[in-house]
């Protein structure tokens, strides 16, 4: 192996950049095997952060059921982009059966004195319900990705570049080499040779 590897080294056709570029391309390889190795770990640790976050966040939140004491109307959403949110004022019991009222998101054609499912806090007020399997398993894929493609894209945007130094420094080895090469290939003169220089 090491002797076919002495016979490539010394291969008068492959040039030292041609070597440069193989082992250019062999870098980022391997910085792309790094980069889905690295997303795996990002991912299963924001798998596992968020899974216990979300696990905490669910004994402090309970499903209570509330009635609408108004008509529905609707809110602004969080963006300027986001549709608006049907809302209504509603009434419910906290777990110490405290008597809480709130004006709070429902579906949109609900109706003055509908019960709505709702989520609350240990102090009773309305609040969202905790991070689900789909939403913790999205932020994890997310986050993997994320490393993966950043790393993938730094190492691409490394090679890239060195590959352009390569091919410039090449093109301008060539032109040299073929300043001295072409007279006598094309069997023309150079202005300072004479008749009888070879």
């Amino acid at each position: 192996m090491y002797h076919r590897r002495l016979e490539v080294e010394k291969n008068p056709l492959k040039r030292g950049a041609d070597r440069t570029r193989a082992r250019l391309r062999a870098t980022f390889m391997l910085a792309c095997l790094l980069a889905v190795i690295c997303g795996a770990v990002v991912g299963e640790r924001a798998w596992t952060d968020t899974r216990r976050t979300a696990a905490e966040t669910a004994r402090h939140r309970h499903s209570v059921t509330a009635v609408t004491v108004g008509e529905t109307t609707y809110r602004a959403g969080s963006g300027p982009s986001t549709r608006p949110v049907p809302v209504a004022p509603a009434t419910w019991r906290d777990t110490s059966h405290r008597v809480h009222t709130e004006t709070v998101p429902v579906p949109a054609a609900t109706r003055n004195g509908e019960t709505v499912r709702l989520w609350v806090d240990d102090q009773g007020n309305a609040t969202t319900a905790p991070p689900g399997t789909a939403h913790i398993a999205l932020n994890a894929i997310s986050l993997g990705a994320g490393a993966s493609a950043g790393i993938a894209l730094a190492a691409g945007a490394m090679v890239y570049a060195r590959l352009r130094i390569v091919d410039a420094r090449s093109g301008q080895a060539w032109e040299s080499e073929w300043e001295s090469v072409e007279p006598r290939w094309s069997g023309r003169l150079r202005p300072e040779q004479g008749a009888d220089d070879d």
